[in-house]
């Protein structure tokens, strides 16, 4: 039987509340078809949080999700980006140039800048994190093949006009928005809170799916940043989610309960791990060998690459706290 063959997403827009609009756009990831950006009622426009991927048609699914909820792009006021990933920033150069507005967004986005500016350096940052890890060469090849053939999903890197730091307050009809810094999920990430309605919009650091990612590399423990901006949150007791990708939720305390429990999950899991490696090995094992004993049938070829990234980052994290140790070599090895 023929492979049955996934839609094409199209950009959708509904309105969630009086004054607050789902901009729902298309991704080309498998697994991750869609985002979201967020239209809020701010005088005679909106305040636009997140802007969708710069890719082929993208700019016409945004006017498209935009019309649907009796917007243009010209309606937009500021673009305020959660963070500085290309699904949340991409389209911003194009949107601030058409609606001759500001982009406010967090000063700590050299993740990001790295792979747009210079491509070739970022994928081969990646390919030798991926050797060091234990990586054999032939997968190596097939992902630089592959990745160079994709563009970054930025339409142009620009600077914000107004650092997005703790204090600034994003002014709308619904009142003001404060600024959260989150990192974890990548050292850029904020939410932004509306106390009276106790609204959140959490971009990637809070989904509907508890499922966490790590942009690893930019930060000395992005697991302890992810498990402090849980806290961080837990403190404005939210009573419903504006998140980056999926439909909005109110359960947002089990939410954060859920993240924490699956982080300590995987720790206890990698530490488990790597100490029955040593008891049948006569070497401590590298991450790529740890990967399997974890993850077992999630491992696929599509997700081994996010899932390295994860096991990094929690092995960091254990070395940070002093629960493993990183043995230098090629590649290097984890005991616990």
């Amino acid at each position: 039987m023929a492979e049955a063959i996934r839609k094409p997403e199209l950009g959708r827009g509904e309105r969630v509340l009086s004054g607050v609009f789902r901009l729902r756009l298309p991704l080309p990831w498998p697994g991750v078809p869609h985002c979201n950006a967020w239209a809020v009622a701010a005088g005679d426009g909106v305040v636009l949080f997140d802007t969708g991927m710069h890719q082929p048609g993208s700019l016409a699914q945004l006017e498209r999700a935009m019309q649907m909820c009796s917007l243009t792009i010209e309606d937009v006021r500021l673009v305020v980006c959660t963070h500085a990933h290309s699904d949340h920033y991409g389209q911003a150069a194009t949107i601030v140039q058409r609606a001759g507005c500001e982009l406010w967004m967090h000063p700590n986005h050299a993740h990001m800048k790295l792979f747009a500016e210079d491509p070739d350096a970022a994928i081969e940052r990646r390919l030798e994190v991926a050797r060091q890890s234990g990586v054999p060469e032939e997968p190596l090849r097939r992902y630089a093949a592959e990745r160079g053939e994709r563009e970054s999903g930025i339409a142009a890197v620009i600077e914000p006009d107004r650092e997005l730091l703790p204090g600034v307050v994003v002014e709308t009809d619904l009142g003001p928005w404060t600024v959260h810094e989150t990192p974890g999920h990548a050292p850029s990430h904020v939410c932004l809170f509306q106390p009276e309605r106790r609204l959140l919009i959490s971009g990637d650091h809070l989904l509907g799916r508890v499922f966490p990612f790590f942009d690893f590399g930019y930060s000395p423990d992005p697991v302890g940043e992810f498990l402090s901006s849980l806290d961080i949150v837990e403190a404005l007791h939210a009573r419903l989610c504006l998140a980056g990708h999926g439909r909005t939720f109110t359960d947002v305390e089990a939410h954060i309960e859920g993240n924490r429990e699956l982080v300590a999950e995987h720790l206890a899991k990698i530490m488990a791990v790597m100490r029955e490696g040593e008891a049948e090995a006569a070497e401590p094992l590298t991450a790529f060998e740890i990967l399997p004993r974890v993850y077992g049938s999630h491992l696929t070829p599509m997700t081994a690459q996010w899932l390295l990234t994860e096991t990094l980052a929690m092995l960091l994290h254990l070395e940070v706290t002093e629960r493993a140790r990183r043995i230098a070599g090629e590649p290097e090895r984890w005991t616990a």
